[in-house]
């Protein structure tokens, strides 16, 4: 009863309020002391590995439009600046997606990857989205939503009113207790703290970089703060125009061209995987494994729980985000059927997809998209729209819808125009990154974005599949990152692609052999054994 009451109460706060605070006044009219915001003070972050990184906590409204009101604040870290002082050309926010994904390990990473003759003249500042990581307060709704062994993915095992009763119960949980600051998650609300740590860094303009979702955040910013705007970087576009429901469809369409390729690479290393020597083959031994874990989940120690059906699909589905992961899927589809090994089905699932600490992400996931648009509340037009592209797109449709059910369970809802839209007017050249086969933020979102950013470039990778393309070591976009950061130096072509690049190569096919005992593989900790961020194989601004 108490989260029913939450839900009607909170429902029409929103009404009375505004959806996440775009109706707020300008706080770029406000001063520093107005905006109700503290100041930045930095201290040693106690990083053995960057000795140099700071660390920050800042104060800004929970509404903007009430700045004397509730306070929260963000966690910010940045690595200095060390070009003289006439070189240097001021901060610049990172940001990796999500919605909701820390940016504190980009500082010393992506300025690592920058030659230091132009990384020295930049402030680079990571930051937790509002509610998120280290940021205060940190949200967490229903903090076992992901515990193993969840329901099936696919609604044909009948699991559909399970689903139903999981997602209505996580918009409950979050609308009890967060309900003074669910609706101020939004991409609105993030950027406005954006311009909140521009002026507490005593700068009138900033520079950024954001890929997936940060690319929403970014265009975002723009269009609300151009004149602060000095250079921006987009890297894997979500389209500005597009509600999130049907970004999600095409999400599922990519997914599934994602994995006829890994697939179709598999076939093509039959002897190192003995899965089949067509793509046909290799989905059936996919098949195979699900089929196979309904009826004998497998154990997913270090992380509780077993790996079912639904857990060895979360396992599989990052594949479309970054191929250096296919060696290790085909591995455990081959290690499973030929040898009735489960290690590296273990190893993959601990690497790729056991929950971690709950770090708020999926609580500001869902209050950013769920609350920019108006989602269908009614289930069965779910159930008919995505049985619609789940027939030609299997792999991914369930999975996803599942996802981002409760969305249509969730109390504070945008309208039908969506989200803010975005014109470029007053900005700068932005630099855009898109790749054709990036099953998270579709190419469509690239060639949409240019169309929004007068005077914007877009640089787009043929045939590349990363999400977010930039930091592979491949010379021909990372060499255009640097030049703009560098002197503003943008691609020269005319129309709208401005510079192609090439893919990388596909991974070679290596069965990678499990080591001998998996509890000295993996420590007692899962959250140890996942990837950290600078690993080849790591996922980053998993837009879903």
């Amino acid at each position: 009863m108490r989260k029913a009451i939450a839900l009607l109460a909170s429902a029409a706060a929103v009404a009375a309020l505004g959806v996440g605070s775009a109706s707020a006044a300008d706080p770029d009219t406000l001063t520093l002391e107005d905006s109700g915001q503290g100041s930045l003070a930095w201290t040693s972050c106690q990083d053995a590995n960057t000795p140099a990184l700071q660390c920050a906590m800042l104060e800004v409204p929970v509404d903007y439009a009430a700045p004397h009101g509730r306070k929260i604040k963000i966690k910010l870290n940045r690595l200095p600046a060390t070009a003289p002082k006439d070189k240097q050309q001021g901060p610049i926010l990172l940001n990796p997606g999500g919605p909701g994904d820390s940016g504190l390990w980009m500082p010393a990473y992506i300025s690592g990857k920058v030659p230091a003759d132009v990384a020295s003249t930049y402030d680079w500042i990571g930051f937790d989205p509002r509610g998120t990581n280290g940021s205060d307060p940190h949200v967490v709704c229903d903090a076992h939503y992901f515990d193993a062994e969840r329901p099936d993915y696919q609604v044909s095992q009948g699991t559909s009113k399970a689903w139903l009763k999981k997602a209505a119960g996580y918009a409950a949980d979050c609308a009890a207790d967060w309900s003074w600051l669910m609706p101020h998650m939004t991409t609105v609300d993030n950027a406005r703290d954006m311009d909140s740590i521009r002026r507490a860094l005593g700068v009138p303009k900033i520079n950024f970089y954001g890929g997936s979702w940060g690319t929403s955040l970014g265009s975002t910013y723009g269009q609300l703060f151009p004149s602060h705007v000095r250079r921006m970087v987009l890297d894997s576009i979500v389209g500005p125009t597009i509600s999130w429901y049907d970004h999600n469809i095409l999400q599922d369409k990519e997914h599934q061209r994602r994995f006829d390729a890994f697939a179709a690479w598999a076939a093509k290393a039959d002897g190192v995987y003995h899965l089949g020597t067509d793509a046909a083959a290799v989905q059936k031994a996919y098949a195979q494994v699900e089929d196979a874990l309904r009826k004998e989940p497998v154990d997913a120690a270090p992380a509780p729980g077993k790996i079912g059906p639904a857990e060895f699909e979360d396992t599989f589905y990052g594949g479309g985000y970054n191929f250096l992961r296919w060696p290790r899927m085909a591995t455990v589809l081959s290690a499973y059927l030929t040898q009735h090994d489960t290690r590296p089905l273990n190893i993959a699932y601990n690497k790729y997809a056991a929950p971690g600490s709950d770090d708020g992400t999926f609580p500001a996931y869902n209050a950013a998209q769920c609350t920019e648009n108006a989602w269908p509340r009614d289930w069965e037009v779910w159930k008919k729209d995505q049985a619609k592209v789940n027939a030609t797109a299997p792999f991914y449709t369930y999975n996803n819808m599942w996802y981002n059910a409760a969305c249509m369970f969730w109390p504070y809802q945008g309208n039908q125009a969506g989200r803010l839209k975005i014109t470029g007017k007053g900005l700068p050249p932005v630099l855009l990154f898109q790749a054709t086969e990036d099953a998270a933020t579709p190419y469509e979102g690239g060639l949409a974005m240019h169309d929004a950013l007068p005077g914007s470039k877009l640089v787009v990778q043929n045939g590349g599949s990363f999400h977010e393309i930039l930091f592979h070591d491949n010379p021909c976009l990372d060499d255009t990152f640097t030049a703009y950061l560098r002197d503003g130096s943008l691609p020269e072509g005319k129309g709208r692609i401005a510079k192609t690049c090439a893919p990388e190569a596909d991974p070679a096919p290596v069965f990678v052999t499990p080591p001998p005992a998996t509890a000295k593989a993996l420590t007692a900790d899962a959250d140890a054994a996942r990837l950290a961020p600078g690993d080849p194989e790591a996922v980053h601004g998993v837009l879903r």
